[in-house]
């Protein structure tokens, strides 16, 4: 990846593009610093603290922190991702919008885009008025911020910083190194790095001072190397995840046009093991927590009651949520490889190109073939998922902090980011060197 990136920054017109993309990014950190008028951060970071397993502490990861410190950028781009997700799931249901995906062409590309753009502009209203509601309910604005006039500030800041960021990331995508709303995800959830390991540095002092208290995080010694051996694992795992594919073989028949003799060639129809992303994490970890958000909204019950010990076995850190969070992650994963990989459009395309599968006869027995291995290396990708999304809950139950910024979510989108980078740079290195040897 290094060595990649230090190719690249010797051709000039990559190195513009790198160049860029930092500026973009330093953009994106100077308004992640600038926060909204008539907000009382402080109380408003302690409040968010008390959620950090519920949806909003997953979109404070999502945004590097600036959703708990109510900056400009706070809605960050979970508008846009949003709103990818909505049009991806009405494309599939809509037979209007599935035309103009496989039979637009550039122009029907397009137009999918500025739908996705006023969808993501719908979504941030909705999130800011939620956001501000929130905050006016629970007395988390400043004394001053009384009447329209705040509430309206308040609002339009939000959404401008939301619509902003969709920008930066499209720019990004044009004259930068591409994958630019992936990159700003990657690059706000890496700076909470920092934040992390200072949490651990104090956790750690306050093991060996032996403080202790409600609200006061303590971190063992041995718990570091467990966290730090756990990180690397599941890097590694994600990594070796990303690259595998099953790639099942394809014969093309030979066909005479004219004189010349065409086809008799091999190939292989590639399927991606984790084809889904960290979406069906995304969604499960929103569903599954959606209870214990909304109990936290009405209010958290009391000590030894009823009400207190289904809220204690529902919760985030309990072993119930964990069991129905890895069951939605898999029904999840089953549900977006059937929407990106049809085995009946799959097959039907390599009939009309002359192609076949050795053992296997065009048609329905070449769909059936494909939705068996679809299926295996779905359920495969989908326990990778689960094991990914499970193991910080369980390691930080183990070290006794529940909200550890160390999130299987996050790791999953900071390595496919980087990896997806450096895939790029390469493909661009790669098609500059025949432009030169064409010209």
């Amino acid at each position: 990846m290094i060595q990649t990136i230090r190719k690249a920054w010797g051709i000039p017109e990559l190195r513009k593009k790198i160049i860029f993309t930092l500026l973009i990014l330093l953009i994106f950190r100077i308004g992640n610093a600038i926060t909204v008028p008539y907000v009382d951060v402080g109380l408003l970071e302690t409040y968010l603290d008390q959620m950090g397993g519920t949806i909003l502490g997953l979109y404070n990861v999502m945004s590097g922190g600036a959703f708990a410190q109510a900056t400009v950028f706070a809605l960050s781009i979970q508008p846009y991702i949003n709103a990818s997700i909505i049009i991806q799931l009405l494309t599939v249901a809509i037979p209007a919008l599935e035309r103009l995906a496989k039979d637009g062409g550039e122009e029907g590309r397009k137009k999918i885009q500025s739908i996705t753009r006023y969808t993501t502009v719908g979504i941030a209203i909705l999130q800011a008025v939620g956001y501000y509601f929130m905050m006016r309910n629970y007395n988390l604005l400043a004394s001053d911020a009384t009447g329209i006039w705040p509430a309206l500030v308040i609002v339009v800041s939000f959404i401008a910083g939301s619509s902003f960021v969709m920008w930066m990331g499209e720019q990004v995508t044009e004259f930068g190194i591409g994958n630019g709303i992936s990159i700003i995800l990657f690059a706000g959830i890496l700076s909470r790095g920092p934040s992390m390991i200072r949490t651990m540095y104090q956790g750690v002092r306050n093991n060996l001072d032996g403080v202790t208290g409600e609200g006061i995080f303590n971190l063992p010694v041995w718990a570091i190397p467990l966290i730090l051996i756990g990180m690397l694992a599941i890097v590694v795992l994600i990594v070796f995840i990303q690259n595998a594919e099953r790639r099942i073989p394809v014969q093309y028949a030979k066909r005479q046009v004219g004189r010349k003799m065409y086809g008799g060639q091999s190939s292989h129809l590639p399927m991606k093991v984790n084809m889904s992303g960290v979406l069906p994490i995304i969604f499960a970890q929103s569903i599954a927590s959606l209870p214990v958000t909304i109990w936290t909204f009405i209010g958290i019950p009391e000590e030894e009651t009823v009400s207190r010990a289904i809220y204690d076995a529902i919760d985030t850190q309990s072993f119930i949520y964990m069991i129905v969070y890895f069951i939605m992650i898999i029904g999840f994963s089953y549900f977006y490889s059937t929407i990106q990989f049809n085995p009946v459009e799959i097959a039907n395309n390599l009939k009309k190109q002359g192609g076949f599968i050795p053992g296997f006869r065009p048609g329905k027995p070449t769909v059936d073939f494909i939705k068996k291995v679809l299926s295996k290396i779905t359920l495969f990708g989908a326990i990778y998922l689960g094991i990914v999304a499970i193991c910080p809950l369980l390691l930080g139950k183990a070290v006794g902090n529940a909200y550890l910024a160390i999130g299987g979510t996050s790791v999953i989108i900071v390595v496919g980011v980087a990896l997806e980078t450096v895939k790029a740079l390469e493909a661009q290195m790669l098609m500059r060197q025949y432009k030169g040897f064409l010209e």
